[in-house]
Protein backbone atom coordinates (compact mmCIF):
# COMPACT_ATOMS: atom_id res chain seq x y z
CA UNK A 1 0.00 0.00 0.00
CA UNK A 2 1.38 3.40 -0.99
CA UNK A 3 1.56 5.93 1.82
CA UNK A 4 -0.09 9.25 0.96
CA UNK A 5 -0.20 12.33 3.18
CA UNK A 6 -3.65 13.71 3.92
CA UNK A 7 -4.49 16.91 2.03
CA UNK A 8 -7.45 19.15 2.89
CA UNK A 9 -10.13 19.91 0.32
CA UNK A 10 -9.47 23.48 -0.86
CA UNK A 11 -11.95 23.50 -3.74
CA UNK A 12 -14.60 25.33 -1.74
CA UNK A 13 -12.21 28.09 -0.65
CA UNK A 14 -13.05 31.58 -1.89
CA UNK A 15 -9.66 32.95 -3.06
CA UNK A 16 -10.85 36.58 -2.93
CA UNK A 17 -11.37 36.42 0.84
CA UNK A 18 -7.94 34.88 1.43
CA UNK A 19 -6.11 37.31 -0.86
CA UNK A 20 -7.82 40.23 0.87
CA UNK A 21 -6.66 38.96 4.26
CA UNK A 22 -3.10 38.68 2.97
CA UNK A 23 -3.06 42.02 1.16
CA UNK A 24 -4.41 43.96 4.15
CA UNK A 25 -2.82 41.67 6.78
CA UNK A 26 -6.13 41.32 8.59
CA UNK A 27 -5.85 40.00 12.15
CA UNK A 28 -2.08 39.85 11.71
CA UNK A 29 -2.41 36.87 9.35
CA UNK A 30 1.19 37.24 8.13
CA UNK A 31 2.49 36.96 11.70
CA UNK A 32 0.47 33.77 12.15
CA UNK A 33 1.93 32.42 8.90
CA UNK A 34 5.49 33.19 10.02
CA UNK A 35 4.93 31.00 13.08
CA UNK A 36 4.27 28.02 10.81
CA UNK A 37 7.88 28.16 9.59
CA UNK A 38 9.68 28.78 12.87
CA UNK A 39 11.05 27.02 14.79
CA UNK A 40 9.92 24.22 12.44
CA UNK A 41 8.53 24.27 8.90
CA UNK A 42 5.09 22.67 9.33
CA UNK A 43 2.70 20.75 7.11
CA UNK A 44 -1.11 20.83 7.24
CA UNK A 45 -1.33 17.93 9.72
CA UNK A 46 0.22 20.21 12.38
CA UNK A 47 -0.93 23.61 11.11
CA UNK A 48 -4.62 22.68 11.31
CA UNK A 49 -4.29 22.74 15.12
CA UNK A 50 -2.21 25.94 15.33
CA UNK A 51 -3.45 29.41 16.26
CA UNK A 52 -4.86 31.35 13.30
CA UNK A 53 -6.93 34.49 12.54
CA UNK A 54 -10.35 34.07 14.13
CA UNK A 55 -12.32 34.66 10.90
CA UNK A 56 -10.43 32.10 8.82
CA UNK A 57 -11.14 28.40 8.80
CA UNK A 58 -8.17 26.03 9.12
CA UNK A 59 -8.50 25.27 5.40
CA UNK A 60 -8.53 28.97 4.48
CA UNK A 61 -5.49 29.56 6.65
CA UNK A 62 -3.67 26.69 4.91
CA UNK A 63 -4.67 28.18 1.54
CA UNK A 64 -3.13 31.50 2.62
CA UNK A 65 0.05 29.73 3.73
CA UNK A 66 0.33 27.97 0.38
CA UNK A 67 -0.01 31.31 -1.45
CA UNK A 68 2.78 32.88 0.62
CA UNK A 69 5.05 29.84 0.31
CA UNK A 70 4.59 29.70 -3.45
CA UNK A 71 5.46 33.41 -3.74
CA UNK A 72 8.66 32.90 -1.71
CA UNK A 73 9.79 29.64 -3.34
CA UNK A 74 12.94 29.22 -5.43
CA UNK A 75 13.28 26.43 -7.98
CA UNK A 76 15.96 23.86 -7.26
CA UNK A 77 17.67 21.87 -10.05
CA UNK A 78 16.08 18.66 -8.74
CA UNK A 79 13.49 17.37 -11.18
CA UNK A 80 10.72 14.94 -10.30
CA UNK A 81 9.76 12.08 -12.59
CA UNK A 82 6.65 14.11 -13.49
CA UNK A 83 9.03 16.80 -14.86
CA UNK A 84 8.20 19.30 -12.09
CA UNK A 85 11.11 20.87 -10.22
CA UNK A 86 11.40 20.74 -6.45
CA UNK A 87 11.45 24.22 -4.92
CA UNK A 88 12.57 25.62 -1.58
CA UNK A 89 12.22 28.70 0.60
CA UNK A 90 15.17 30.54 2.10
CA UNK A 91 13.75 30.79 5.62
CA UNK A 92 14.85 33.87 7.64
CA UNK A 93 16.55 31.70 10.27
CA UNK A 94 18.93 30.32 7.66
CA UNK A 95 21.01 33.50 7.56
CA UNK A 96 22.10 33.06 11.17
CA UNK A 97 22.66 29.36 10.58
CA UNK A 98 24.84 30.01 7.51
CA UNK A 99 26.92 32.50 9.48
CA UNK A 100 27.46 29.97 12.26
CA UNK A 101 28.51 27.28 9.78
CA UNK A 102 30.83 29.60 7.87
CA UNK A 103 32.53 30.76 11.07
CA UNK A 104 32.91 27.32 12.62
CA UNK A 105 32.98 24.31 10.32
CA UNK A 106 35.36 25.94 7.88
CA UNK A 107 37.90 26.65 10.59
CA UNK A 108 38.82 25.85 14.18
CA UNK A 109 35.27 24.80 15.09
CA UNK A 110 33.45 26.17 18.07
CA UNK A 111 36.35 27.89 19.78
CA UNK A 112 38.32 24.91 21.03
CA UNK A 113 38.63 25.18 24.78
CA UNK A 114 42.05 26.13 26.07
CA UNK A 115 41.85 22.94 28.12
CA UNK A 116 41.65 20.83 24.95
CA UNK A 117 44.89 20.21 23.13
CA UNK A 118 44.68 21.43 19.50
CA UNK A 119 46.74 18.40 18.58
CA UNK A 120 43.70 16.25 19.33
CA UNK A 121 41.96 17.45 16.15
CA UNK A 122 42.37 14.12 14.39
CA UNK A 123 41.00 12.21 17.37
CA UNK A 124 37.89 14.35 17.30
CA UNK A 125 37.61 13.64 13.57
CA UNK A 126 37.95 9.90 14.22
CA UNK A 127 35.25 10.11 16.90
CA UNK A 128 32.92 11.95 14.52
CA UNK A 129 33.55 9.56 11.64
CA UNK A 130 32.97 6.55 13.92
CA UNK A 131 29.72 7.95 15.30
CA UNK A 132 28.49 8.83 11.79
CA UNK A 133 29.37 5.41 10.38
CA UNK A 134 27.59 3.62 13.22
CA UNK A 135 24.43 5.75 13.20
CA UNK A 136 24.16 5.91 9.39
CA UNK A 137 24.33 2.10 9.23
CA UNK A 138 21.82 1.70 12.06
CA UNK A 139 19.42 3.94 10.12
CA UNK A 140 19.62 1.41 7.29
CA UNK A 141 18.99 -1.61 9.50
CA UNK A 142 22.33 -2.50 11.10
CA UNK A 143 21.46 -4.23 14.37
CA UNK A 144 24.14 -3.81 17.00
CA UNK A 145 24.87 -1.66 20.02
CA UNK A 146 26.99 1.47 19.84
CA UNK A 147 29.43 -0.12 22.32
CA UNK A 148 29.96 -3.24 20.19
CA UNK A 149 30.24 -1.13 17.04
CA UNK A 150 32.91 1.13 18.55
CA UNK A 151 34.82 -1.91 19.78
CA UNK A 152 34.73 -3.29 16.22
CA UNK A 153 36.17 -0.07 14.77
CA UNK A 154 38.71 0.50 17.53
CA UNK A 155 40.07 -3.05 17.61
CA UNK A 156 40.29 -3.60 13.87
CA UNK A 157 38.87 -7.14 14.19
CA UNK A 158 36.96 -8.72 11.31
CA UNK A 159 33.16 -8.17 11.13
CA UNK A 160 31.10 -11.11 12.36
CA UNK A 161 27.80 -10.41 10.60
CA UNK A 162 26.07 -8.19 8.03
CA UNK A 163 25.42 -5.38 10.53
CA UNK A 164 29.10 -5.18 11.46
CA UNK A 165 30.07 -5.23 7.77
CA UNK A 166 27.71 -2.28 7.18
CA UNK A 167 29.30 -0.27 9.99
CA UNK A 168 32.88 -1.04 8.97
CA UNK A 169 32.08 -0.25 5.33
CA UNK A 170 30.54 3.10 6.26
CA UNK A 171 33.56 3.93 8.40
CA UNK A 172 36.05 3.03 5.64
CA UNK A 173 34.02 5.05 3.11
CA UNK A 174 33.84 8.10 5.38
CA UNK A 175 37.59 7.94 6.02
CA UNK A 176 38.24 7.68 2.28
CA UNK A 177 36.05 10.70 1.65
CA UNK A 178 37.74 12.70 4.39
CA UNK A 179 41.28 11.73 3.35
CA UNK A 180 41.03 11.27 -0.42
CA UNK A 181 37.77 11.75 -2.31
CA UNK A 182 36.98 15.09 -0.67
CA UNK A 183 39.89 16.70 -2.52
CA UNK A 184 38.58 16.28 -6.07
CA UNK A 185 35.53 16.11 -8.32
CA UNK A 186 33.47 12.95 -8.61
CA UNK A 187 32.43 11.15 -11.76
CA UNK A 188 30.07 8.22 -12.21
CA UNK A 189 32.83 5.65 -11.73
CA UNK A 190 33.83 7.32 -8.42
CA UNK A 191 30.22 7.03 -7.25
CA UNK A 192 30.21 3.36 -8.23
CA UNK A 193 33.46 2.90 -6.27
CA UNK A 194 31.97 4.54 -3.19
CA UNK A 195 28.89 2.33 -3.53
CA UNK A 196 31.03 -0.79 -3.72
CA UNK A 197 32.82 0.30 -0.53
CA UNK A 198 29.55 0.88 1.32
CA UNK A 199 27.90 -2.44 0.39
CA UNK A 200 30.96 -4.70 0.41
CA UNK A 201 30.07 -8.20 1.69
CA UNK A 202 26.47 -7.13 2.45
CA UNK A 203 24.72 -7.64 -0.91
CA UNK A 204 25.36 -9.93 -3.89
CA UNK A 205 28.53 -8.85 -5.66
CA UNK A 206 26.71 -8.41 -8.99
CA UNK A 207 24.53 -5.67 -7.43
CA UNK A 208 27.44 -3.57 -6.19
CA UNK A 209 28.61 -0.60 -8.24
CA UNK A 210 25.80 -0.66 -10.76
CA UNK A 211 22.37 0.94 -11.09
CA UNK A 212 19.25 -0.98 -10.15
CA UNK A 213 17.01 -2.34 -12.90
CA UNK A 214 13.30 -1.64 -13.37
CA UNK A 215 12.48 -5.35 -13.10
CA UNK A 216 14.07 -5.50 -9.64
CA UNK A 217 11.10 -3.48 -8.30
CA UNK A 218 13.06 -1.58 -5.65
CA UNK A 219 10.86 0.44 -3.28
CA UNK A 220 11.33 2.36 -0.03
CA UNK A 221 8.96 1.07 2.64
CA UNK A 222 8.59 -0.71 5.95
CA UNK A 223 8.02 -4.25 7.14
CA UNK A 224 4.25 -3.72 7.07
CA UNK A 225 4.19 -3.38 3.25
CA UNK A 226 3.73 0.40 3.38
CA UNK A 227 5.46 2.06 0.42
CA UNK A 228 6.91 5.50 1.19
CA UNK A 229 8.69 6.07 -2.12
CA UNK A 230 8.76 4.38 -5.50
CA UNK A 231 12.04 5.30 -7.23
CA UNK A 232 11.80 6.64 -10.80
CA UNK A 233 12.27 4.43 -13.84
CA UNK A 234 15.78 3.66 -15.02
CA UNK A 235 15.58 5.86 -18.14
CA UNK A 236 14.80 8.89 -15.98
CA UNK A 237 17.51 7.84 -13.51
CA UNK A 238 20.14 7.67 -16.26
CA UNK A 239 19.20 11.14 -17.53
CA UNK A 240 19.14 12.74 -14.09
CA UNK A 241 22.39 11.19 -12.85
CA UNK A 242 24.17 13.18 -15.58
CA UNK A 243 22.69 16.37 -14.14
CA UNK A 244 23.28 15.18 -10.57
CA UNK A 245 27.00 14.69 -11.20
CA UNK A 246 27.25 18.13 -12.80
CA UNK A 247 25.47 19.60 -9.79
CA UNK A 248 27.74 18.03 -7.17
CA UNK A 249 30.80 19.16 -9.14
CA UNK A 250 29.41 22.73 -9.42
CA UNK A 251 29.18 22.35 -13.21
CA UNK A 252 25.40 22.73 -13.45
CA UNK A 253 24.36 26.32 -14.03
CA UNK A 254 22.20 27.48 -11.13
CA UNK A 255 21.72 30.55 -9.00
CA UNK A 256 23.97 30.68 -5.92
CA UNK A 257 23.03 28.07 -3.33
CA UNK A 258 24.82 28.10 0.01
CA UNK A 259 27.11 25.02 0.23
CA UNK A 260 25.27 23.65 3.28
CA UNK A 261 21.89 23.81 1.52
CA UNK A 262 23.49 22.36 -1.60
CA UNK A 263 24.91 19.44 0.40
CA UNK A 264 21.42 18.80 1.82
CA UNK A 265 20.02 18.89 -1.73
CA UNK A 266 22.63 16.33 -2.80
CA UNK A 267 21.52 14.13 0.10
CA UNK A 268 17.87 14.43 -0.97
CA UNK A 269 18.47 14.10 -4.71
CA UNK A 270 20.35 10.81 -4.43
CA UNK A 271 17.73 9.52 -2.00
CA UNK A 272 14.96 10.47 -4.44
CA UNK A 273 16.67 8.87 -7.46
CA UNK A 274 17.55 5.81 -5.35
CA UNK A 275 19.96 4.52 -8.01
CA UNK A 276 21.08 1.29 -6.30
CA UNK A 277 19.42 -1.83 -4.94
CA UNK A 278 20.81 -1.08 -1.46
CA UNK A 279 23.02 1.44 0.33
CA UNK A 280 21.34 4.56 -1.09
CA UNK A 281 20.79 6.26 2.27
CA UNK A 282 24.34 5.66 3.47
CA UNK A 283 25.77 6.89 0.17
CA UNK A 284 23.50 9.97 0.16
CA UNK A 285 24.68 10.96 3.64
CA UNK A 286 28.31 10.23 2.72
CA UNK A 287 28.03 12.53 -0.31
CA UNK A 288 26.62 15.24 1.97
CA UNK A 289 29.93 15.11 3.88
CA UNK A 290 31.97 14.82 0.68
CA UNK A 291 30.56 18.04 -0.74
CA UNK A 292 31.09 20.08 2.44
CA UNK A 293 34.64 18.80 2.89
CA UNK A 294 35.36 19.69 -0.72
CA UNK A 295 34.02 23.21 -0.14
CA UNK A 296 36.35 23.73 2.82
CA UNK A 297 34.03 22.79 5.69
CA UNK A 298 36.50 20.19 6.91
CA UNK A 299 35.33 20.33 10.52
CA UNK A 300 31.91 18.98 9.49
CA UNK A 301 33.40 15.51 10.03
CA UNK A 302 33.35 16.25 13.77
CA UNK A 303 29.55 16.29 13.60
CA UNK A 304 27.81 12.91 13.28
CA UNK A 305 24.54 14.13 11.72
CA UNK A 306 23.12 10.60 11.43
CA UNK A 307 23.37 10.22 15.20
CA UNK A 308 20.83 13.05 15.50
CA UNK A 309 18.69 11.71 12.63
CA UNK A 310 18.53 8.30 14.31
CA UNK A 311 16.86 9.89 17.32
CA UNK A 312 14.00 11.11 15.11
CA UNK A 313 13.86 8.61 12.27
CA UNK A 314 10.11 9.09 11.69
CA UNK A 315 10.63 12.83 11.19
CA UNK A 316 13.47 12.09 8.75
CA UNK A 317 11.16 9.82 6.77
CA UNK A 318 8.37 12.42 6.88
CA UNK A 319 10.72 15.16 5.65
CA UNK A 320 11.27 13.10 2.51
CA UNK A 321 7.56 12.33 2.14
CA UNK A 322 6.33 15.90 2.68
CA UNK A 323 8.91 17.23 0.22
CA UNK A 324 7.78 14.82 -2.46
CA UNK A 325 4.03 14.89 -1.85
CA UNK A 326 3.36 18.52 -0.84
CA UNK A 327 3.85 20.18 -4.21
CA UNK A 328 7.56 19.20 -4.33
CA UNK A 329 8.40 21.58 -1.47
CA UNK A 330 12.00 20.72 -0.56
CA UNK A 331 11.92 23.14 2.40
CA UNK A 332 10.69 20.33 4.68
CA UNK A 333 13.85 18.30 4.05
CA UNK A 334 16.18 21.30 4.23
CA UNK A 335 14.62 22.53 7.47
CA UNK A 336 14.83 19.08 9.07
CA UNK A 337 18.51 18.67 8.21
CA UNK A 338 19.40 22.17 9.40
CA UNK A 339 17.84 21.30 12.75
CA UNK A 340 19.90 18.09 12.95
CA UNK A 341 23.13 19.92 12.06
CA UNK A 342 22.41 22.42 14.84
CA UNK A 343 21.77 19.57 17.30
CA UNK A 344 24.97 17.82 16.24
CA UNK A 345 26.85 21.09 16.74
CA UNK A 346 25.43 21.44 20.25
CA UNK A 347 26.25 17.81 21.01
CA UNK A 348 29.85 18.38 19.94
CA UNK A 349 30.12 21.56 22.00
CA UNK A 350 28.83 19.69 25.05
CA UNK A 351 31.31 16.91 24.38
CA UNK A 352 34.23 19.34 24.17
CA UNK A 353 33.05 21.13 27.31
CA UNK A 354 32.92 17.84 29.21
CA UNK A 355 36.34 16.87 27.90
CA UNK A 356 37.77 20.25 28.88
CA UNK A 357 36.35 19.96 32.39
CA UNK A 358 37.75 16.46 32.76
CA UNK A 359 41.15 17.51 31.44
CA UNK A 360 41.35 20.50 33.75
CA UNK A 361 40.52 18.34 36.76
CA UNK A 362 43.25 15.79 36.29
CA UNK A 363 45.76 17.21 33.83
CA UNK A 364 47.83 19.14 36.35
CA UNK A 365 48.19 16.20 38.72
CA UNK A 366 48.78 13.67 35.94
CA UNK A 367 51.50 15.78 34.38
CA UNK A 368 53.28 16.99 37.49
CA UNK A 369 53.00 14.09 39.91
CA UNK A 370 52.98 11.14 37.51
CA UNK A 371 54.65 12.69 34.43
CA UNK A 372 52.01 11.30 32.05
CA UNK A 373 51.79 12.41 28.44
CA UNK A 374 48.58 13.40 26.64
CA UNK A 375 48.08 9.95 25.10
CA UNK A 376 48.29 8.28 28.48
CA UNK A 377 45.92 10.79 30.07
CA UNK A 378 43.34 10.29 27.32
CA UNK A 379 43.53 6.53 27.69
CA UNK A 380 42.95 6.80 31.45
CA UNK A 381 40.01 9.13 30.84
CA UNK A 382 38.46 6.57 28.49
CA UNK A 383 39.01 3.67 30.90
CA UNK A 384 37.66 5.74 33.80
CA UNK A 385 34.36 6.15 31.94
CA UNK A 386 34.43 2.56 30.58
CA UNK A 387 35.58 0.38 33.47
CA UNK A 388 35.01 -2.92 31.64
CA UNK A 389 37.05 -1.92 28.58
CA UNK A 390 40.69 -2.69 27.89
CA UNK A 391 43.38 -1.83 25.36
CA UNK A 392 46.29 -3.49 23.60
CA UNK A 393 49.55 -2.33 22.12
CA UNK A 394 48.17 -2.55 18.57
CA UNK A 395 44.98 -0.67 19.50
CA UNK A 396 46.96 2.08 21.28
CA UNK A 397 49.16 2.36 18.17
CA UNK A 398 46.17 2.64 15.84
CA UNK A 399 44.24 5.24 17.84
CA UNK A 400 47.23 7.50 18.37
CA UNK A 401 49.05 6.78 15.09
CA UNK A 402 52.30 6.01 16.88
CA UNK A 403 55.01 3.35 16.56
CA UNK A 404 54.90 0.02 18.36
CA UNK A 405 57.87 1.01 20.53
CA UNK A 406 56.13 4.22 21.67
CA UNK A 407 52.87 2.35 22.37
CA UNK A 408 54.66 -0.28 24.47
CA UNK A 409 56.48 2.45 26.39
CA UNK A 410 53.20 4.30 27.11
CA UNK A 411 51.42 1.21 28.41
CA UNK A 412 54.34 -0.20 30.43
CA UNK A 413 54.76 3.15 32.20
CA UNK A 414 51.05 3.18 33.15
CA UNK A 415 51.39 -0.36 34.48
CA UNK A 416 54.46 0.64 36.53
CA UNK A 417 52.36 3.45 38.07
CA UNK A 418 49.63 0.87 38.91
CA UNK A 419 47.03 2.47 36.64
CA UNK A 420 46.89 -0.62 34.43
CA UNK A 421 47.00 -4.38 34.97
CA UNK A 422 47.61 -7.01 32.30
CA UNK A 423 46.08 -10.30 31.26
CA UNK A 424 47.12 -12.47 28.33
CA UNK A 425 44.40 -13.73 25.99
CA UNK A 426 45.84 -15.97 23.30
CA UNK A 427 48.86 -14.20 21.90
CA UNK A 428 47.63 -10.71 22.78
CA UNK A 429 48.42 -8.88 26.01
CA UNK A 430 45.45 -6.84 27.25
CA UNK A 431 45.73 -3.85 29.59
CA UNK A 432 42.88 -3.31 32.07
CA UNK A 433 42.17 -0.35 34.38
CA UNK A 434 42.89 -0.58 38.09
CA UNK A 435 41.13 1.20 40.96
CA UNK A 436 43.96 3.75 41.03
CA UNK A 437 42.45 5.44 37.94
CA UNK A 438 39.34 6.27 39.96
CA UNK A 439 41.50 7.74 42.73
CA UNK A 440 43.28 9.92 40.19
CA UNK A 441 39.99 11.41 39.02
CA UNK A 442 38.82 12.10 42.56
CA UNK A 443 41.70 14.45 43.33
Amino acid sequence: MEYRIYKPNLKKIKPKKVYEYLFKNYDGVLEYINKTSYPKYLYWDRIRYKAKPKDLTAEEFWYAIKIVRKAQSIDSPIKSESSKFFSWIKLPKLEEFFHEMDMNTGGSLFDFSKDINQGNKFKFITRGVMEEAIASSQLEGAITTRKVAKELLRSGRKPRNKSEHMILNSYVTMKKIEEEYGKSNLDLENIFELHRMIVKDTIPENEAGRFRKDEEDIIVGNNENTIYHTPPKINFLNQEMVRFIKFINDDLETKFIHPVVKAIMIHFWLGYLHPFTDGNGRLARALFYWYLIRKGYWAIVYLPISKMIKKSWAQYRDAYIYSEQDDFDLTYFIDYNVQKIELASKDFKDYISAKASLNKKMSSLAHSKYNLNDRQIQLLQYLYKNHEESTTTSLHMKINEISKITAIKDLKFLKEKDFLDTKKRGRELYYYPTENIEQLFKH
